[in-house]
């Protein structure tokens, strides 16, 4: 497989052993998933350097991704807007807030930045199928990309899921299997159909080494844009925590490569029905513990056991950072109130970021002077009917 020239391999994020890259699923060591490595001292890459280019897609920053541009399965994802909220930052006491608005990639959430890289390894290895399951907006995106990429895919979600997400599976060419239950359930099928079929690749999130990946230049934006500083605070929606973990690896190596000084607090923000980071966090824990019903209108990150759990207790250890839960209602009223003050569309699954920055402000966790950023992981008018059901509830 032609890889860019500082990618060496894949490194297990659990025992720390070293792959090949054609490694395509978990370490065989451990189990535990894989993360791709470099050698950052062979990269030189210049602020200057970045600055000079399109502001065009993720590609951008090829230098420390696994493959080049020109050989890249891409619609141009990333190169998302970081929008300024002043009427947010006046309520919540601090002196900026912006949304990192991943609902404008192509397929409306940040599972795009991962699924053009996965996509993109899967055909370099010779794939000619793809396979995941997922809570709804990673099985668009792959059923996406693998369509750009003449691939076949096949999705499991669970009944749950959005409409607009089972619908565009299937335009995209999908496979779609919809599973009855959560998404624990889905994965069970996932599974199943991935033993039945050898030929089928897996672009489950975290369980692929590239899916996370893409996602940490969701980080390099957002220091580009900050002219090479970093937020006080990065609050990112978080259930498998592909955000999470990518943003935590993005930051590392911008500090690594000497483009930025400092690390982000990374906060993550979970729905109060399924909050196992949260829980781990607030009991100063190394390992979290499965929820056993998880419970929540946040569909999209209700994952009651994180396959890289450790993984992100550590990334908000070392960032010094947060989890913070919220109630659903209001995480419902988050999404309106960001929405109706500032324009940003957020499904509920995104607004739990923007709710835990709220309680983190009522919390008295700010000092007034912070640059606080939160990421919109999706865009509304994926649920745009949830949103409108709760103010019907109001009366309004």
């Amino acid at each position: 497989m032609e890889t860019t020239d500082a990618f060496v391999g894949l490194e297990c994020l659990d025992c720390g052993a070293s792959h090949e890259v054609e490694e395509k699923r978990r370490c065989p060591d451990c189990g535990g998933p894989l993360d791709p490595s470099y050698d950052y001292d062979s990269i030189s890459l210049e602020r200057a350097t970045i600055e000079s280019r399109p502001f065009d897609s993720l590609w951008r920053y090829e230098e420390v991704l696994p493959f080049s541009r020109e050989t890249a399965v891409t619609m141009d994802e990333g190169a998302t807007a970081l929008v300024e909220c002043p009427s947010l930052a006046d309520e919540l006491g601090v002196e900026r807030v912006m949304i990192k608005d991943e609902g404008r990639n192509p397929t409306g959430s940040v599972d795009d930045r991962g699924a053009s890289v996965a996509v993109t390894a899967a055909v370099r290895r010779g794939a000619s199928d793809v396979a995941l399951a997922s809570p709804g907006n990673g099985g668009q995106a792959v059923s996406a990309y693998a369509g750009r990429a003449g691939l076949e895919s096949h999705v499991y979600l669970p009944s749950r899921s959005g409409f607009t997400n089972k619908a565009m599976v299937n335009v995209h060419g999908g496979d779609m299997n919809v599973v009855g239950g959560r998404f624990d359930d889905a994965v069970g099928a996932f599974e199943e159909g991935l033993s039945e079929h050898d030929d089928w690749h897996s672009l489950q999130a975290v369980s692929t080494p590239y899916r996370h990946e893409g996602a940490k230049t969701l980080l390099y934006e957002i220091a580009e844009a900050l002219e090479w500083n970093v937020p006080d605070v990065l609050c990112c929606p978080t259930g498998q925590g592909t955000t999470l973990l990518g943003a935590y690896k993005g930051a590392m190596e911008l500090q690594a490569l000497g483009l930025v000084d400092e690390l982000p607090s990374l906060y993550a923000a979970q729905a109060a029905g399924c909050a196992p980071i949260v829980d781990a966090v607030e009991a100063g824990r190394d390992e979290h513990d499965p929820v056993e019903t998880p419970d929540t209108i946040c569909g999209g990150i209700e994952i009651p056991d994180p396959i890289a759990g450790r993984r992100m207790l550590e990334a908000i250890r070392e960032t010094d950072g947060g989890a913070v839960a919220s109630d659903d209602q209001d995480v419902l009223e988050a999404g309106v109130q960001v929405a109706t003050h500032e324009g940003v569309a957020m499904v509920p699954s995104a607004a739990v970021a923007a709710s835990a920055v709220w309680n983190l402000a009522e919390g008295g966790e700010f000092d007034g002077d912070e640059t606080v950023v939160i990421v919109n992981g999706a865009t509304g008018n994926k649920e745009a009917d949830v949103l409108r059901s709760y103010l019907m509830s109001q009366g309004i």
